[in-house]
């Protein structure tokens, strides 16, 4: 049962995929011991129903029962749940498939991949469902805040291909934002600087220290006070262009984390994040031909 060139003996489930804990070295106890201490949000009874069902496994696809003592080094594949999820009135619209590729046009507040509150109102649990692919996987990541275009891979054997572009920097990516204008702040310009975790692990800021974050910016309109703005990520750094905009004092529209935290209630859906990921453009590895998308989703009027 165990495949050694693809690991997860458990198969995608409702367009979940088995989540995977690696057991440490060192340890005593039994697996459900170890289980309840390193996941306690599930409670030591729902680990034992899950695996009296069967839906924990280890990395050969032997079944993982309660009683069975800790084996340090293992990996264990486990589905992960929810006892609730909110449900977003929004859809994602899938722009292109191919065998190897799909764009999708994801909507503001949908999260790419499973985590926290969010499991299968995900783009890549929705799209795994929907199209029939489970080796689904995304080749970049977006905001849950942010809308627009996120390239997915296909399949596994030509992964490697399409995620090198990300790595060699051989994509050209371009976002629209909203933000304050101010003639004081000159425009087209580079914002370079180093990016780092705050203290609050949610958040990204600007430390001294050699630049590892670099986006292009220039004005596209001003209207009434506000700006629509071109912003070109250079680099892919986390929240980079929400921390780089509000580090010229120009946070973008209703951004719910900079410069202060200001997250609407749940279920709030009426002050999306000012930020588009406009256009991706590269040359297909495989093909040769060049690749160009844009998005159909709008940000609000300026003013």
């Amino acid at each position: 049962m165990h495949n050694p060139h693809h690991p997860h003996v458990l198969p995608v489930r409702d367009g979940v995929s088995p989540s995977c804990v690696v057991l440490p070295t060192r340890g005593q106890g039994s697996m459900l011991d170890f289980l309840v201490q390193r996941l306690p949000v599930v409670t030591r009874a729902q680990w034992c129903q899950r695996m009296h069902a069967g839906e924990v496994v280890d990395e050969r696809g032997q079944p993982v029962v309660p009683e069975r003592p800790f084996e340090g080094g293992l990996r264990l594949y486990y589905y992960r749940s929810l006892p609730a999820e909110p449900v977003l009135p929004f859809c994602e619209t899938v722009l292109y498939q191919d065998e190897h590729l799909v764009v999708a046009d994801k909507p503001h507040f949908m999260p790419v991949t499973p985590s926290g509150r969010y499991l299968h109102n995900t783009l890549l649990v929705r799209l795994k469902r929907q199209l029939g692919l489970p080796e689904l996987s995304p080749l970049h990541r977006i905001d849950r805040d942010t809308a627009g275009l996120v390239l997915l891979s296909v399949q596994q054997s030509t992964r490697g291909v399409y995620q090198a572009l990300f790595r060699d920097r051989q994509i050209t990516k371009h976002y629209d934002a909203i933000a304050p204008w101010c003639a004081d702040v000159a425009f087209p310009r580079d914002h370079v600087s180093r990016l780092e975790e705050s203290p609050q692990f949610f958040r990204m800021h600007e430390v001294p220290g050699e630049p590892n974050s670099h986006t292009h910016m220039q004005v596209l309109e001003v209207v009434s006070g506000w700006a629509r703005y071109r912003l070109s990520p250079i680099t892919g750094k986390r929240h980079q262009l929400r921390v780089h905009m509000a580090a010229l004092g120009l946070p973008l529209r209703n951004d719910p984390f900079y410069p202060v935290v200001n997250d609407p209630p749940e279920g709030d859906y009426s002050r999306p994040l000012q930020l588009l990921a406009r256009s991706l453009e590269f040359v297909d590895p495989l093909t040769g031909v060049v690749r160009h998308f844009e998005s159909e989703r709008t940000l609000l009027p300026l003013g």
